[in-house]
């Protein structure tokens, strides 16, 4: 009997055809980036001081320049381990009033200005940049800090609820359902996001874009590697998550192109309206209709692939079944993962894995928002390493495996967050350094344990979303 990977090799396993899905579904890896880590640009926290009334006139009657105002009329750093009076506090001084000269103004109404009483950012902050993010537009500083914080974990959150709900849609109703209902709602999500007009209103269009965005995703990284051959699939894999690299480096140009942050949503969400336009050129996944023992659309399907790669269909093509016994199970769930003891052992394994390389990924992006240089250059060379960490899988994947790789690489990026821990944030180029080093070894991690997850489990658990599993309880 003909089976997928025996028709595959017989009207190509990555002819003109694979290669114009895989390119069309690359576009939705990349338009993923922006939601994964658009947070590093969209809620950037710039320098910020206490508005006080008064100071912008006593600075512009005196001349003063931004070096003076600042030394005169904002409080110094502090005794040490208190929590950044420069940025939180302000001097509870009318500066409105005449006596105040241009001279060391404080110096009338204290010997020492630390002397002076100081209060709360009641009027709010002023923002040294030139653009905006959520930070300066909902003032998310000093108390309300933990908000930026609580804004990228609604998007985290939204990844595991979506998985949950979208591992079942790719089963049930198919890949190509799943990815189109997905990467809509995604882009309508991401346009009623810029617009939102409260931060209420954000964390729920962020939850809702992070229910359905890894889902698509997902979706997209399931159907492409079902429809390449055997040969073809670890290589197609790695490649898929290479287009969302480009993404991030597409996402650093963008952004500093676009520093408000509502424009730079939209720019990001708008183009995403064009990839539903996919349902011309992705069909469904073979795999997936027999094993809903649909098997004339296979059939038909895999004769519309022969004769895109100009190959003749196989005589026995309306033979074709899956290799599995699909009639065991059409309906996965989650306690398939634990139902044997090997299953068990390589769920909670990869469960850690998942766990350690999306926290240290994500952490590792967000540190190169707070080492003091330039946000856009640090997040562009962080995020072309990510090309040589894909090219040494590659490499080395047909020579070592999996396991060694997937060990080497976890053994990096620990000694370099290690290492992060006593460099000090005066060393910048260093920092940046070591950062690199430290993201090429987790991103050699996700990929590796991207290919495990799909290796290790049988086919009909390659959807159920064990990466978000534990993502959450952070």
């Amino acid at each position: 009997m003909l089976t997928m990977d025996d028709a595959l090799e017989q009207v190509g396993e990555f002819g003109w055809f694979q290669k114009q899905a895989f390119l069309t579904l690359c576009l939705l890896s990349a338009a993923f980036a922006p939601i994964y880590v658009g947070i590093v640009f969209l809620a950037f926290t710039p320098d910020h001081r206490c508005r006080s009334p008064g100071v912008p006139e006593l600075s512009h009657r005196c001349g003063w320049s931004l070096a003076e105002e600042l030394n005169y009329t904002v409080p110094g750093p502090g005794p040490e381990g208190q929590a950044f009076p420069r940025q939180c506090r302000r001097y509870e001084v009318d500066w409105n009033q005449s006596a105040l000269g241009c001279v060391d103004p404080l110096a009338g109404l204290a010997a020492n200005s630390s002397l002076l009483p100081l209060g709360p950012c009641r009027y709010g902050w002023v923002y040294d940049t030139p653009g905006s993010s959520v930070v300066t537009e909902f003032n998310l500083v000093c108390d309300d800090s933990w908000k930026v914080d609580l804004f990228q974990s609604c998007v985290n959150v939204g990844f595991f609820l979506g998985s949950l709900g979208a591992g079942y849609i790719a089963d049930r109703f198919g890949r190509k359902v799943c990815l189109l209902a997905t990467t809509l709602i995604s882009a309508i999500l991401g346009v009623l996001t810029a617009v939102a007009p409260d931060y209420t209103s954000l964390l729920l269009f962020r939850l809702g874009q992070g229910l359905v965005s890894k889902g698509s995703w997902t979706a997209g990284y399931t159907l492409i590697t079902e429809f390449v051959g055997l040969g073809y699939r670890r290589t197609v894999a790695i490649l898929y998550q290479v287009a969302f690299t480009v993404g991030l480096v597409l996402l650093s140009g963008l952004a500093y192109a676009v520093p408000h942050w509502r424009w730079l949503q939209l720019a990001v969400s708008l183009p995403t309206f064009l990839l539903p336009l996919c349902y011309w050129f992705v069909p469904e996944s073979p795999r997936w209709l027999l094993s809903q023992k649909r098997n004339t659309q296979a059939v038909k399907i895999m004769d519309h692939i022969a004769q895109k790669n100009g190959k003749l269909p196989p005589a026995d093509l309306k033979m074709l079944s899956l290799k599995e016994d699909v009639t065991e199970k059409l309906s996965p769930s989650f306690v398939d993962l634990f139902r044997t003891p090997h299953l068990r052992k390589h769920t909670f394994i990869l469960m850690y894995l998942w766990l350690t390389s999306s926290v240290l990924y994500q952490g590792l992006i967000m540190h190169m928002g707070v080492t003091g240089g330039n946000l856009y250059l640090d997040f562009f060379y962080s995020a072309l390493v990510e090309f040589p960490a894909a090219f040494i899988i590659l490499v080395t994947i047909e020579r070592f495996g999996c396991l060694c790789p997937l060990a080497g690489s976890n053994l990096v990026v620990g000694a370099a967050c290690f290492l992060m821990i006593f460099i000090s944030h005066d060393l910048h180029w260093l920092n940046i350094v070591v950062a690199c080093v430290g993201r090429m070894g987790i991103t050699l991690a996700f990929q590796m344990v991207c290919l495990v997850n799909a290796e290790l489990y049988p086919t009909f658990l390659s959807t159920v979303p064990v990466d978000q599993l534990l993502l959450t309880w952070l």
